[in-house]
């Protein structure tokens, strides 16, 4: 039996239905009641009562033997007496199997049962049921059956032949009337911010997260599954709806999506065989935007694991900062080469800039500006700066799967990557994009797309944050790079409070790198990757670029 169903047995077989009509073995014989149900014996022709061994009555059942035997086992049926009913059967076995199969708590509140007018043997009879089924309103069940009355060879006694269709008409070997919900989750919507419905059909991008949103907060979401009596086979499905005692009726689900935005991120990646991209609103971390292509594949843009490469490089940059390593306008170190950990670090090109700052070196994403830190650096202070301010490797609570972002603590030349987003750093468009939000904003927020207070869960808090110093200087930082440095030529035309960051993450085994941009424009933060593809200003500066724009 489904879980919060009920039988509804057609008839009264359950002890809990309350009977009948009235009318018993008696009463439909229209007489005295003579006989007791059973068929008839005769002695032998010329004797006296003990003078012969007796015989098995033969033929067919005689009209009063058919009221007699009908009317006993409708009876029965109806006071829920299942042995009795089932006794007086030519299969007991079968007719008390399905009759006992059918649950006590049936939904069946008040039965009558009509039996119509004999027709030699067959014996027509109208079923009215008034089923009661939880919470809703009292329906009635009405339909018209038939039982056949014939004679027990071994016996000689008149039985009803057993058919489950003597239940009902359509009733097939092992099925059984039930009521229950029709569906086994209650439909769901799944809302954008502005309160209008997100379909698949409208948005393919968001195909995969509606399903998981219908899934996971299906029970929460206020809907109904409706109820129904129908029928089903011994499979359990359904064969046919006898009644919809009320139609399902859709949950809703809140989410922080923008419908505008949405449309620019699929139409950003539309042309991308692979590409991901995510949108975060940093005054609050609402997640207005999630697009992959393609769009039935797996969700990189929340649960993908990749090398972020120099996107990174912010949160790096803020750790060296804080340490006192490294200042915008002060100069700072950017040779072709830096060897850490017996490794030798080089940047694209084998280029270094000379008596440069180190905004010069980040601008211009120079890897060893970064590494030649390593040094100065205990092997998990990325890790925690990246944990304690950025937020990265909680556990964020989204509302939707997601992968938070890892920064693990390594040490020698994989410490030395890391600060660079390679070795074992893992991020994917929502943390890098979460990154750029927490620069704007000053602070982390979690990003989340259904509002916490729907389900009550408890977001994901930073223990540190960003001086207010700090954070201007990664604005600073991050706007001279928009502006003049490697995401310039993305960002181009974009107006408004503007920061950016380029990022390509070599990969082994790959030809190309995977790239990376991460950007915010006013109160808007983006990040995408294109695995497999080159440069970050490239390939993925022009999706972020995209949505942006889209951007009041």
């Amino acid at each position: 039996m489904r879980n919060g169903q009920r039988i509804a047995v057609i008839g009264g077989v359950c002890a809990a239905v309350v009977s009948v009509v009235g009318f018993g073995a008696f009463s439909l014989l229209g007489g005295d009641g003579a006989g007791d149900g059973t068929g008839s014996v005769a002695n032998a022709a010329d004797g006296e009562p003990g003078d012969a061994e007796p015989t098995v009555e033969t033929g067919p059942p005689t009209a009063e033997e058919v009221l007699e035997t009908s009317g006993a086992f409708l009876t029965a049926w109806a006071d829920g007496d299942v042995a009795t009913a089932a006794g007086l059967t030519d299969d007991p076995d079968a007719a008390r199997a399905v009759l006992e199969a059918l649950p006590t708590g049936a939904a069946v509140d008040a039965l009558t049962l009509a039996p119509g007018t004999p027709e030699g043997a067959d014996v027509p009879f109208g079923v009215e049921a008034v089923i009661a089924y939880e919470e809703e309103d009292p329906a009635e069940l009405a339909y018209d059956s038939e039982l056949t009355v014939v004679r027990d060879t071994e016996t000689g006694e008149a039985v009803v032949d057993w058919e489950p269709t003597v239940v009902h008409p359509g009733l097939t070997e092992g099925g059984t009337i039930e009521t229950g919900p029709v569906s086994e989750l209650p439909p769901v919507e799944v809302l954008d911010k502005n309160g209008a419905e997100l379909t698949a059909e409208e948005f393919p991008g968001l195909a995969p997260v509606l399903t998981e949103l219908r899934e996971r907060y299906g029970e929460q979401a206020g809907g109904s599954t409706g109820a129904e009596v129908r029928l089903v086979d011994a499979e359990g499905a359904t064969v046919t709806q006898l009644v919809e005692l009320s139609e399902p009726s859709a949950g809703q689900v809140p989410t922080t999506i923008d419908p505008a935005l949405q449309r620019a991120a699929e139409a950003a990646v539309a042309d991308s065989e692979r590409a991901s991209v995510v949108a975060v609103q940093p005054s609050t971390g609402a997640i207005q935007a999630i697009a992959n292509a393609p769009a039935d594949g797996f969700d990189i843009a929340l649960e993908g694991s990749y090398a972020p490469g120099s996107t990174f490089k912010i949160v790096t940059a803020s750790l060296l900062i804080d340490r006192g390593l490294a200042s915008a306008n002060e100069a700072h170190p950017c040779p072709k080469y830096f060897e850490h950990g017996g490794w030798r670090f080089q940047n694209l090109d084998e280029f270094e800039i000379e008596n440069g700052t180190f905004a010069d070196s980040f601008a211009a994403s120079c890897n060893t500006a970064f590494i030649s830190q390593a040094p100065e650096l205990a092997d998990d202070d990325l890790g925690n700066h990246a944990r304690d301010v950025f937020g990265l490797g909680l556990d964020w609570q989204v509302g939707a799967t997601s992968m938070d972002g890892a920064v693990p603590t390594q040490s020698d030349a994989q410490m030395a990557a890391s600060l660079i987003g390679q070795g074992g750093v893992r991020m994917n468009p929502l943390t890098m994009a979460s990154v750029s939000a927490t620069v704007k904003n000053g602070s982390f927020l979690q990003p989340y797309l259904v509002p916490a207070d729907f389900d009550d869960r408890q977001l994901a808090q930073a223990p540190g944050s960003l001086s207010a110093e700090a954070a201007a200087e990664l604005r600073g930082l991050m706007n001279r790079t928009a502006l003049s440095g490697t995401a310039a030529a993305a960002m181009s035309g974009i107006g408004g409070d503007i920061g950016a960051k380029t990022g390509s993450a070599e990969v082994d085994g790959q030809e190309k790198p995977n790239a990376w941009f991460t950007a915010y424009r006013n109160d808007l933060a983006v990040a995408a990757v294109v695995p497999d593809s080159g440069h970050g200003g490239e390939f993925a500066g022009p999706i972020v670029a995209e949505v942006l724009r889209a951007a009041p």
